[in-house]
């Protein structure tokens, strides 16, 4: 399938045993340059030791290693937090989240190089390939893309290791390693082997991240955490930037067993999955946020700061980050933010993160109108008048129907 058009693609490299394949099949299949580019996430040095070697081996000319973890946790989890997204009442879309900014990165880089194409890893059944898709058409259009999953005959992993090796290309892959994972500054997730049955118990190899509840400490521990008008500023009163927090609470909460979820869900494509994310120090960070937001937001803003968590869950899962609606929901959340200030005393204990204390300069909780003991704030006597207002409606169609 010679295409002449192209001269040089960015490919999104991983290392892993499918972005190992395409480099030698774009130059085959492309006659094509092919410049490896690899986001560094927060998923760890050692996915990221030797990356540039292992892709200028498989062929790539040349190989960039972009450090996105700052701007990933401050530019787009942060935003996310806010609006308080949580797709399908469970997922807190780390895989999701991390998409928008690897793709944009992909497309400087093309840029920088000069390159008439852009390729991608994900396979045809998947999220990620709209994600990645939909970013190059919002930031790229005038690129091509290739997705070599919808394109080759190869089918399963033994067909890629095949290949490989037909080529004398190394690779640390192999086809006992059954399990597929993403990782990023945010989370892990697992798929594949028994997970493919939703009626099979996960074993503990599945989990990487966090111990399990069971072997957690016997003794719960308190952290406190600092926001600053909806930023997570300082652990145990330690002021750290935006990605150092979120490492930081990865440490305290996966010692402790928390942030492990089984979920199927629904895909874009139509098709359910099971998974199996560990999302320790996000699991925190979203609970003590909602907790000074029940304290700070009032009755109608926090309703509506729910129902915009809905739309963007939905947003972010589905690869529209950049759209004007994802400007226009992230606008509103930061509207409320702006007085999520205040702190919150988290108590980690067996795979559980329970708010115990929370205050904020901007409370609107107040003690003495709240209190069930003496007062002179409140006058009971006025909620008659209240209640029969609130429930007219009701009293005028009860009335009306008896009077026929």
């Amino acid at each position: 399938m010679t295409d002449q058009t192209v001269k040089k693609v960015v490919l999104a490299y991983s290392g892993g045993l499918d972005t190992s394949a395409i480099i030698p099949w774009l130059k085959e299949n492309y006659d094509c340059e092919v410049v490896a580019f690899a986001a560094d996430v927060g998923q760890g040095d050692e996915e990221l030791d030797g990356l540039e070697q292992k892709a200028l081996a498989s062929g790539a000319s040349e190989c960039h290693i972009v450090d996105l973890k700052e701007a990933f946790v401050s530019e787009y989890i942060y935003p996310t937090v806010m609006t308080g997204a949580v797709y399908e009442g469970q997922y807190l879309l780390g895989t999701s989240m991390a998409r928008p900014i690897i793709a944009k990165a992909q497309v400087e880089v093309a840029r920088k190089v000069g390159a008439d194409a852009l390729c991608h890893g994900c396979t045809g059944k998947g999220n990620d390939q709209v994600r990645f898709e939909g970013a190059f058409s919002a930031l790229a259009p005038d690129l091509r893309v290739i997705a070599p999953w919808r394109e080759w005959d190869m089918v399963s992993r033994e067909d890629l290791l095949a290949y490989l090796a037909e080529r004398n290309i190394a690779t640390t892959a192999s086809a006992t390693k059954i399990y597929s994972r993403d990782a990023n500054a945010w989370h892990i997730s697992h798929e594949g082997g028994e997970l493919e049955d939703p009626w099979c118990e996960p074993t503990e190899q599945v989990w990487t991240m966090t111990v399990s509840p069971e072997q957690a400490p016997d003794k719960p521990e308190r952290i406190q955490l600092g926001f600053e008008k909806g930023r997570l500023v300082s652990v145990n009163g330690d002021a750290l930037s935006p990605y150092q927090v979120l490492v930081k609470l990865n440490q305290l909460a996966a010692a402790h067993g928390v942030g492990r979820l089984d979920i199927v869900e629904n895909r874009l494509v139509g098709m359910k999955s099971r998974g199996c994310y560990e999302t320790p120090g996000g699991y925190v960070m979203m609970a003590a946020y909602k907790a000074l937001e029940h304290l700070v937001l009032s009755k109608d803003s926090l309703k509506f700061r729910e129902q915009i968590a809905l739309e963007f869950s939905h947003l972010v899962y589905d690869g529209r980050w950049f759209t004007p609606l994802k400007d226009a929901i992230i606008d509103a959340a930061k509207s409320f933010a702006q007085d999520i200030t205040g702190e919150v005393v988290i108590k980690l204990y067996k795979g559980q993160a329970t708010v115990v204390q929370r205050r904020s300069p901007n409370s609107l909780y107040s003690e003495d109108f709240a209190t069930f003991g003496a007062d002179d704030v409140y006058d009971q006597r006025h909620a008659e008048g209240f209640i029969r207002l609130y429930s007219l409606s009701s009293r005028i169609k009860t009335l009306k129907e008896g009077s026929r």
